[in-house]
């Protein structure tokens, strides 16, 4: 886990800067609560906070080697997080090299491998991960990031070089940087799906998926080291399923090597179910060490539930029957709607996002989740990117997604995207905003890039190009949610499913082998038939869940009020005065759908907070 931030400048000595540098770092004290460091060089300066998780004694970063140049300075030198989950096969063929390790952490590993193989070592690396390395014999620093995104990494250019950090509050801490919103920034922030490299705020951007960033003196270039690639899939169906299992097996064993208490998120679903069941069995099959699983749920959500066209059963029931199957040591994280709403909490959660993505009450209950573990647990397995992968998703499924000329998420929406998610903005700056032809632009870029097998068409084609979609335009969306909340609150969450090797296999597998009984997800539901409980096998997708209560969409009504009541208000500016009298002025009782929540309610309260907090000025001229 931990935080990382830095500045690079080569026309400037940055031994003297540590009080700047400070100031970045303390940014990222939710995510690296046992410890912090700060490394100055000339022009290479690196900071870092740590939670430990592997070797919690030792492994301080920033981390130099003992190795120095001719001057007397440091070979190379790191600011590492996340986790690499083969380390310990890399540990030992680096021993047999000759190297010396001082720790028992991957930090060290990574570094070693740096040296030894030079900058394309990152393929031998099996993890989630976004680092910077100094290397003082070439006199250029390299910011990686894992292959599918997981762990985050933000750049802002500067004239001389470039400030970077896990997070954009890290950036913005620096005196260099300018928190601006430009017309595309807005429309990132309204689109419903994630561009890579892009963010809403002018001049910074992401470390691409799967890429590193190499920063020399007037120099910078970005590296493409990691894609999916499309590739024949010759196994028969009892060999794919046989695959899907050893890779799993392989995955959550590698992933469950931590020298802190572990656990496992459990919704009742196949995904966490398959997750967690098969944890327990590599844990400790006789149960005698019970691996620990926890689920989220809402007061009164099992007495008061009614069938929905998405979930026609309340997630408590699988969870409690995967529990006692199983056999974790499990605990319910009930919540009720005045903790969801509480200002308090909504001000975390909007402050650990960091950027005014959100859909409706899921942040503020994955936060409180997270917050309810942390003094349990420090690391956490989760099921996300299942869906994504193995095709379990609804508009994997509906006719009118597959075959939509738009992203498959969008094209179940009854209004478009646009309508939607900008129901309360200015009718003038929706007009300049052109919103639906951005999404299109978008759409056409991001099929260019699918990568199709020659005579590839009809429904595997088109169900290759739903995939990736998902995978590089939507998924992305999850993982900085569930990184941000999980992070503010000192937890690491992995994500076996994510793991590239499988990945990369399920992403090769025909969609009429993924699908080969009529269902979703067929190929993890034959892989994992045996460690579940029939009700979990058979039980449909359901998504995560959110509260009842129309009591939270209360408290949204009522930062509308305050949003409206406050001329000095930053977002008002944006927004349409008519269309916000007359949502406050509907009735709250009814209740409102997860959508219209997600797009429309808490546009303006998520995008007003962020304005003010992060001190946004608006650029919006064109």
């Amino acid at each position: 886990m931990c935080g990382t931030t830095g500045w690079i400048d080569y026309y400037r000595d940055l031994t003297t800067e540590g009080q700047v540098l400070q100031k970045m770092v303390d940014t990222l004290a939710p995510r690296g609560p046992d410890g912090e460091g700060i490394w100055l060089s000339p022009h290479v300066a690196l900071g870092h906070r740590r939670k430990g998780v592997m070797d919690p004694g030792n492994g301080a970063q920033p981390m130099v080697t003992p190795e120095t140049t001719p001057d007397g300075r440091p070979l190379a030198a790191i600011s590492y997080t996340g986790e690499v989950f083969n380390f310990l096969d890399l540990r030992e063929e680096l021993k047999a090299l000759g190297h010396p390790f001082r720790t028992r952490c991957d930090t060290e590993v990574v570094l070693r491998a740096y040296l030894e193989w030079g900058p394309d070592f990152v393929q031998r690396l099996n993890g989630m991960f976004a680092f910077a390395i100094f290397d003082a014999r070439t006199d250029e620093a390299l910011l990686y990031r894992d292959r599918l995104g997981m762990k985050p990494l933000f750049y802002y250019p500067t004239g001389n070089g470039l400030l970077f950090g896990s997070e954009p509050k890290a950036i913005l801490a620096h005196p260099e940087s300018k928190a601006v919103l430009s017309l595309d920034g807005l429309r990132d922030l309204l689109s419903f799906l994630r561009v890579p490299a892009q963010t809403p705020l002018k001049g910074m951007h992401e470390v691409r998926p799967g890429h590193l960033l190499r920063v020399r003196k007037g120099h910078r270039s970005e590296e493409k080291y990691w894609e999916l690639q499309s590739r024949e899939h010759t196994d028969d169906q009892p060999t794919t399923i046989r695959t899907v299992r050893d890779l799993l097996e392989d995955i959550v064993a590698r992933q469950m090597v931590a020298d802190v208490p572990l656990c496992t998120l459990l919704s009742g679903g196949l995904d966490s179910s398959a997750l967690t069941a098969l944890g327990q069995s590599i844990l400790d099959p006789t149960r005698k060490q019970r691996l620990r699983s926890f689920s989220v749920d809402f007061v009164g959500q099992v007495e008061n539930f009614k069938p929905e066209p998405q979930r026609a059963a309340p997630d408590a029931p699988f969870v409690a029957e995967l529990a006692r199957h199983a056999g974790t040591d499990h605990r319910d994280i009930v919540l009720d709607t005045p903790d969801l709403a509480a200002p308090h909490v909504l001000s975390a959660t909007w402050k650990a996002l960091d950027l005014p993505y959100g859909i409706g009450d899921h942040g503020p209950s994955i936060y409180l989740l997270f917050r309810a573990i942390r003094d349990e647990c420090s690391v956490v397995l989760s099921g996300e990117g299942a869906d994504e992968s193995f095709g379990g998703l609804l508009w994997f499924h509906d006719q009118r997604a597959v075959h939509a000329d738009t992203f498959p998420w969008h094209g179940l929406q009854e209004k478009t995207v646009e309508e939607q998610s900008t129901a309360f903005l200015d009718r003038d700056l929706v007009k300049e905003l052109r919103l639906s032809e951005y999404i299109a632009d978008q759409y056409r870029t991001a099929l260019a890039e699918v990568p199709h097998l020659p005579g590839e068409t009809g429904m595997e084609r088109r169900m290759r190009t739903a995939t990736y979609l998902n995978l590089t335009r939507f998924m992305p969306i999850c993982l900085d949610r569930k990184d941000r909340l999980s992070m503010a609150n000192g937890v690491e969450e992995r994500l076996p499913f994510l793991d590239h090797r499988l990945v990369e296999y399920v992403f090769n597998v025909p969609w009429s082998l993924k699908t080969f009984d009529g269902r979703e997800k067929s190929l993890l539901r034959a892989a994992t038939r045996d460690l579940l409980p029939r009700s979990i096998v058979e039980r449909r997708k359901a998504p995560y869940p959110s509260t009842l209560d129309a009591g939270y969409d209360r408290a949204i009504l009522q930062e509308l009020k305050s949003i409206v009541a406050e001329p000095n208000s930053p977002a008002l500016p944006l927004l349409d005065r008519d269309a916000m009298h007359e949502a406050l002025d509907a009735s709250p009782d009814a209740p409102s759908s997860m959508a219209k929540r997600a797009l429309q309610d808490e546009t303006p309260v998520r995008l007003n907070f962020w304005l003010q907090s992060c001190d946004v000025s608006l650029d919006l001229t064109g």
